[in-house]
């Protein structure tokens, strides 16, 4: 008889324990038993600042054959950062539990736990683009406007307790917020300049957990980002133009343009700070936004 033993395969597994309703404390021992039962010896580490989980991935992650987030779009985001910014390529796996799990809706993760936890440990590899932003990394969305800010301005006990609703009460509270920001965006050579109260470069189907992009024109491995500026309305019947065409997916307004490119260049307000997965940039006038092609090795 073959005696032995099976090899070890190394997993960190990186917890984000506030994320979502915080329901990701329950299922920590049977998360690590599922790990356990497909081979892998894990390491756990527990977050307790923003930013932890970048420095977990880029100190750590290449000690590992597989790094799995259990978080939010947030915490995808930090380990992506720290991957990109080391040049480590160990695969990336996630167990969403956040409170609008964007990144896990348009990668067709599930979002029960411990399902995902299954998808994580047994799935196979995909490579997915990310992109760069300046200095700084994102895995599906860098935004600025309405909406993009909800993620990390809205109270993380009202997003507890309401889920995706507090984004949209927090949404409405904020209304005198929306103003519009003058950006200049070379795409492809192809110069978009307007007043915006709304401006996504992406390459998901669902963003700020509120709008959706179709399928069928979001590839997240072409090299191609999604671009999505909607412009300031003069009236009220332009606002509801805008409104029935972003949630009916019709984008025939002329105050909606949507059009994709691979090297960005954007010019803004000094003042004005993207959003990152959810997560606030540092401000800049100026930025080039880049995709890194196949870097992130999604195991699902």
């Amino acid at each position: 008889m073959d005696t032995q033993a099976k090899p070890e395969k190394h997993l960190l597994l990186i917890i984000n324990p506030v994320s979502g309703k915080k329901a990701i404390l329950r299922y920590i021992p049977q998360i690590i038993r599922i790990f356990m039962d497909a081979g892998y010896l894990v390491t756990t580490m527990v977050t307790a600042r923003r930013g932890e989980a970048t420095d977990f991935a880029r100190n750590l992650g290449g000690e590992f054959d597989l790094i799995c987030c259990a978080g939010g779009d947030g915490t995808v985001n930090e380990a992506v950062t720290g991957l990109a910014s080391a040049g480590i390529s160990t695969p990336l796996s996630y167990i969403p539990c956040g409170s609008t799990n964007d990144f896990a809706l348009s990668r067709s993760l599930s979002t029960d736990i411990l399902t995902a936890a299954r998808q994580a440990a047994n799935g196979k590899c995909r490579r997915y683009d990310i992109g760069q932003f300046g200095e700084q990394y994102f895995s599906y969305v860098a935004a600025f406007g309405a909406f993009s800010w909800l993620s990390y301005t809205t109270d993380q006990n009202l997003k507890n307790v309401l889920g995706h609703t507090a984004y949209v009460l927090d949404g409405i509270k904020d209304l005198s917020k929306i103003k519009p920001q003058h950006v200049k965006l070379s795409i492809d050579g192809a110069i978009y300049e307007d007043d915006y109260i709304f401006g996504a470069v992406c390459n998901s189907t669902s963003l700020a957990g509120t709008l959706e992009l179709p399928a069928k024109l979001v590839d997240p491995c072409d090299g191609l980002f999604e671009v999505l500026l909607v412009k300031s309305p003069k009236t009220l019947m332009d606002l509801e133009s805008i409104v029935r065409g972003l949630f009916s997916q019709d984008y025939s307004s002329p105050f909606i343009v949507l059009t994709r490119g691979r090297e960005i260049l954007a010019e803004n307000p000094p003042e004005l700070c993207w959003s990152l997965d959810g997560e606030k940039s540092s401000a800049c006038q100026q930025v080039e936004i880049r995709p890194i092609p196949g870097f992130l090795l999604l195991q699902s």
